[in-house]
């Protein structure tokens, strides 16, 4: 097997401590199993788009040393992928129309329908897995989940389970707003471009058992997965993030910068004196530690 890699930012903002933690950790796993990077755009929620947030990450990266291959895939433009994906599922009966709003949905949570998951996420009740209600139209369309445990070893974490019907339920792979919804964007474009192994925050850890669901159902083969610990805010304890507040990493000075993101994922310091011999020092010290 050809090691496939790829790093996939939303363009919602530069790059901060947590999202270069990740973006570093899956260039090294790719260097360290002489595998191609490829570099994806998730634009898909428009919304969340900021102008020029894309090219303000790609010459974070390029400062960084973290060099992408090949061509850069939007999400923004791949719609009939996405809809040829979502019609071949349809053929099968996999997709129905759904009628609820969110509130309906947290509401159901409330009266005690459903119980969250380990995440704090809420399952989809399953109200109009048999028909919408009468007056009610489609306002998303959701996957008919298979029941039954989803197993699959995680090359950080180890062995990973969750029945995706009881945790998540009929998860949405169109959205109200008439989007993409990510499980469906994230899945057909991985194997479009041939991904074979994924690095990415502990976040999508609960998202990686739907998403295999999806990818079986559509006849892909199975990823490997390796989710890198999250970077933590020490004053407020919450994830780093765009939403959160965090700062953009400092390209003027690219060493500290990657020797921080390296210590976040719990190596000890390397004695590089620069960007290069830092790369080089750490893709054999994570080659030594991920084999492959």
């Amino acid at each position: 097997m050809n090691y496939v890699g790829r790093f996939a930012p939303s363009p919602s903002g530069p790059l901060h401590a947590g999202s270069l933690a990740t973006a570093l950790a899956s260039w090294l796993d790719a260097r360290a199993q002489r595998g191609r990077w490829l570099l994806r755009i998730e634009d898909v929620d428009t919304p969340r788009t900021v102008a020029g947030a894309a090219d303000v990450i790609m010459g974070q990266l390029q400062a960084l040393g973290l060099v992408w291959d090949g061509e850069i895939i939007w999400q923004s433009q791949r719609n009939e992928a996405y809809q040829a994906a979502f019609d071949a599922l349809a053929a099968q009966g996999l997709i129905y129309g759904c009628g609820c709003t969110r509130r309906e949905i947290a509401d159901s949570a409330l009266r005690g329908q459903t119980a969250p998951g380990a995440d704090g996420e809420r399952p989809y009740p399953g109200t109009c897995r048999h028909g919408l209600p009468p007056g009610r139209e489609a306002r998303a369309w959701r996957l008919r989940v298979p029941e039954g445990l989803e197993h699959f070893d995680d090359r950080w974490l180890g062995p990973q389970e969750q029945d995706v019907a009881q945790a998540v339920g009929d998860f949405a792979l169109r959205r109200a707003d008439g989007l993409w919804a990510y499980q469906l964007a994230v899945v057909v474009d991985d194997a479009a471009q041939g991904v074979t192994d994924v690095v990415r925050g502990a976040d999508l850890l609960s998202s990686t058992a739907r998403q295999r669901v999806l990818g079986r159902l559509l006849g892909l083969p199975p990823l490997r997965y390796l989710h890198v610990p999250l970077i933590l805010d020490p004053a407020s304890g919450l994830k780093l993030s765009k939403q959160n507040g965090a700062p953009a990493i400092d390209t003027s000075a690219p060493l500290p910068a990657l020797q921080a993101a390296w210590a976040a994922l719990g190596f000890a310091p390397l004695s590089a004196a620069d960007v290069a011999s830092f790369l080089q020092d750490a893709t054999a010290r994570w080659a030594a530690r991920f084999p492959g």
